[in-house]
């Protein structure tokens, strides 16, 4: 076991296996401390994640090797489907956002990818090993961990990346560290199904008793949601139900066909952005820094930013001593991530049904402004497909 290295990198979700990869590749020491097991990453039901990715994202893991995986399983969308008011229609992203797409591939598979193609080429995850503590960050960081067996270690780097998602420690060691918030009061009963997709690409529902998104993982695997209370109890929710109240909010423009239930959960909306997003030797990066809701697709692909953003950071430091970059590293990211939450906020409440009578009828009025303006169509496209997000980021990595 290592007990030096260039880079300590805590948490192995896409961030930071992404990171790790890139710094891996250019033959610096890096150690991944994971606190879960493989197989919980790699399948649990509770890791069903984010299957969106924008055009920069799949440009970037292809471009540096980790394309293999979601080129043969994943699938190619050229736009997506708005249904209200009983009709459909469909966004074309190559005409509306200068020839970009999107790439569906699921969360889970990208990490478990990930994971494999690390260990391949000889770099070090430690499963189930939790970090307690973080010391001397302001010069020489110590990280601080516990073993499987219970023993505690210590692991020296220069610098400690806290890629640990929402719930992480990490964010705790950045003394004045400010969270601005947002509680939306919406959250999505979220199942996935062995069931046919309901159409061919994804299908975002505005309708009087909430919204409702049809998505898939595959041809024979469906992803749906349905816009519930945070309050809801899952109980009260069977399977018919729920196929029920999947196909009213379709008014008919589709039809989803029943399936056996793989997995169902509620995911109450939120959003926070971190700043800073560092402190002396300790980054932060995904979903450590910052949460959108689900609706705009932007997680996992924010996550994909700040990877690359901070890689050629650490490149600048090893490679000549400047720490320009990484001084900036909050400045940076801020960037992009302001202009994800702010199209996650937009596409939250513009398919919402929002409780009060008087937002909900602003929201039919600007859906309807949508449906009606090439140019509103046209944001919806260049942001959904990452223009603002990854975008910045594509052939930067040559």
């Amino acid at each position: 076991m290592r007990s030096k290295a260039d880079v300590a990198i805590v948490g192995a979700g896409p961030a930071g296996l992404l990171l790790d990869h890139l710094l891996h590749r250019e033959g610096l020491s890096v150690v991944v401390l994971e606190a879960k097991t493989r197989r919980y990453l790699e399948t649990s039901p509770h890791r069903i994640r984010a299957g969106v990715m924008e055009w920069g994202t799949r440009e970037i893991l292809v471009q540096v090797g980790l394309g293999e995986g979601l080129l043969q399983n994943g699938y190619e969308h050229q736009g997506i489907y708005l249904a209200h008011a009983g009709e459909l229609r469909r966004i074309d992203f190559p005409s509306l956002a200068e020839g970009w797409r999107i790439w569906v591939y699921g969360q889970q598979y990208l990490v478990r990818d990930m994971i494999a193609r690390f260990l391949e080429e000889g770099g070090e995850i430690l499963f189930e090993h939790e970090v307690i503590g973080l010391e001397n960050l302001a010069s020489a960081p110590r990280v601080r961990y516990r073993t499987p067996e219970g023993r505690e270690a210590e692991l020296e780097a220069t610098f400690v990346v806290g890629a640990d998602g929402s719930h992480g420690r990490m964010r705790a060691f950045i003394p004045g560290l400010s969270l601005k918030e947002r509680v939306y009061p919406f959250a999505w009963l979220g199942i996935l199904a062995e069931a046919p997709p309901a159409a061919d690409e994804l299908i975002y529902a505005s309708h009087p008793r909430g919204f409702a998104l049809f998505s898939m993982r595959s041809k024979t695997l469906a992803r749906n949601y349905l816009q519930v209370s945070p309050e809801e109890n899952l109980e009260e929710w069977p399977e018919e139900r729920i196929w029920e109240e999947l196909n009213l909010r379709l008014e008919g423009v589709a039809q989803v066909q029943p399936g056996p239930l793989l997995e169902k959960s509620l995911t109450p909306h939120r959003a926070f952005v971190a700043e800073p997003m560092q402190y002396g030797r300790l980054f932060l990066i995904g979903d450590a820094a910052h949460v959108v809701p689900p609706t705009g697709a932007k997680g996992m692909n924010l996550a994909v930013a700040d990877a690359v953003a901070l890689f050629q950071a650490f490149w600048a430091f090893f490679k000549t001593g400047d720490e320009a970059k990484l001084s900036r590293h909050t400045e940076t990211c801020l960037e992009h991530v302001w202009q994800g939450e702010y199209f996650s906020y937009w596409m939250t409440h513009l398919l919402h049904t929002h409780p009060d009578p008087f937002r909900e009828g602003l929201r039919q009025a600007e859906i309807k402004q949508v449906l009606a303006s090439e140019p509103l169509q046209r944001f919806l496209a260049t942001n959904y497909t990452g223009h603002h997000t990854t975008g910045r980021w594509v052939g930067t990595l040559a």
